[in-house]
């Protein structure tokens, strides 16, 4: 009921942006920030384990402007997009705050995002995926903070026992699969999430991959039923319906049974590197490897992470966006990866050997060039859970993937896309 409540409320934001203007709503256009020092006070909030640790940096902001201040709130990620809906609504904002890559879209069309200012950054020096997940109506909103996609993990000691390697393709990813359960030793090949909530983030990629999307190039239509959507939605189940992959995912059961080698490969992020290693070991390093996607027309991923935005409310504009520059740069970039493991969002922090020399994080890197995000429609969590509901009738074999698909198609040309 709450979360109804906010999202009704965000959508009288979108029309009413509480007193400001609808040229403000629409708007694009922000002033450059100024020349010198940041000065004076400002406000950050950011979630889970970046809020805890922000203090680092921002210490070091403060060393390099000595007349600024950060104060930095940590919130808790479950309570964070209703702490910003309300925030935004009472229009009593921190100066700067992390947002939801998913969030973009939502906060950008309350009017309450400032636009990012001329100059600040340069957009080529991000990842693509991330930096077109600022964008809302042309405009940038914010500024790509940290970022993870997803890759292929795999057991290498199974694949060498079904003298197979690491597919480049969907034919070669069913066969890789087969051989790990076949010949491997694997009791599945593959894991894949069978529905249920943030499904969307596993399947979308096999639909980018088969050149499907969310919304037409005009950012309002929906494109869900596309051939190359029902194409990807067979081919996703196909691995359900050739038994390649477990039925049930509960949660944690997919490394545990990676660790075990019940299952053979699955598809996850970077944070999956702790929690098999904890399972594991430190000597099972020496089981698995990564590789990136294997394509259909690409090998697109998904791109995720967070980003900073400022508020149109803010107190102190000019040094809250000199922090933000600040978070952007190369070098800080890495420090923050080395304070918390979040992988930069600048591509050339990863020329930094800590990364660029990892077997596993420069994978990651690589698959990064080809990760791509959700549109930026302030309706999407709602687009997803609709996604969610159609993976998960097509994983149980109870929906053909042509009516899953148009299924998904008019609930969400009735949800909208908030424009």
């Amino acid at each position: 009921m709450k979360r109804m409540v906010c999202l009704l409320l965000v959508a009288v934001l979108a029309m009413s942006a509480c007193g400001r203007s609808a040229g403000e709503n629409a708007g694009g256009s922000s002033e450059a920030i100024g020349s010198g020092p940041a000065k004076g006070a400002i406000t950050v909030w950011a979630m889970g384990t970046e809020g805890e640790k922000l203090s680092v940096l921002a210490k070091q902001f403060e060393a390099a402007n000595p007349g600024a201040k950060v104060a930095v709130t940590a919130i808790p990620w479950d309570a964070a997009h209703d702490k910003l809906t309300t925030a935004i609504a009472a229009r009593k904002t921190p100066d700067v705050s992390m947002v939801g890559t998913t969030w973009m879209g939502e906060f950008a069309r309350t009017g309450g995002l400032d636009a990012v200012p001329p100059g600040l950054v340069k957009p080529a020096n991000f990842f693509a995926g991330p930096q077109e997940g600022t964008v809302v109506n042309r405009t940038s909103y914010g500024v790509p903070w940290y970022v993870e996609t997803r890759v292929l993990f795999y057991r290498t000691d199974l694949a060498a026992k079904a003298a197979v390697q690491p597919p480049k393709t969907w034919p070669e990813l069913k066969s890789f699969a087969t051989a790990l359960r076949d010949k491997g030793g694997a009791r599945f090949g593959f894991a894949l999430k069978p529905g249920g909530e943030g499904s969307w983030n596993t399947f979308m990629p096999f639909a980018w991959q088969a050149g499907a999307s969310i919304v037409g190039a005009d950012g309002k239509t929906f494109t869900l039923n596309s051939p190359q959507m029902v194409q990807a939605l067979a081919y996703y189940q196909s691995f359900f319906t050739d038994k390649l992959v477990p039925p049930t995912q509960p949660i944690g059961q997919p490394i545990q049974d990676f660790v075990a080698g019940k299952t053979g490969s699955f598809v996850s992020g970077p944070y999956d590197i702790t929690n098999i290693d904890q399972i594991g070991g430190p000597s099972f390093k020496q089981k698995y490897a990564l590789a990136p996607l294997p394509a259909g027309q690409t090998n697109a991923s998904f791109a995720g992470g967070a980003d900073l935005s400022v508020f149109k409310d803010s107190k102190n504009r000019d040094t809250a966006w000199k922090f933000v520059k600040f978070l952007s740069q190369p070098d800080v970039q890495v420090k923050w990866y080395q304070t918390v493991n979040d992988l930069p969002a600048v591509k050339s922090a990863w020329q930094n050997s800590a990364l660029a020399n990892d077997k596993f994080l420069s994978v990651f890197g690589q698959q990064l060039n080809s990760a791509k995000s959700p549109p930026t429609i302030s309706t999407w969590e709602q687009v997803a859970r609709a996604i969610d509901n159609g993976v998960e009738q097509v994983s149980r074999g109870t929906q053909a993937p042509a009516a899953a698909a148009a299924q998904i198609q008019q609930q969400c040309q009735q949800i909208g896309t908030g424009s």
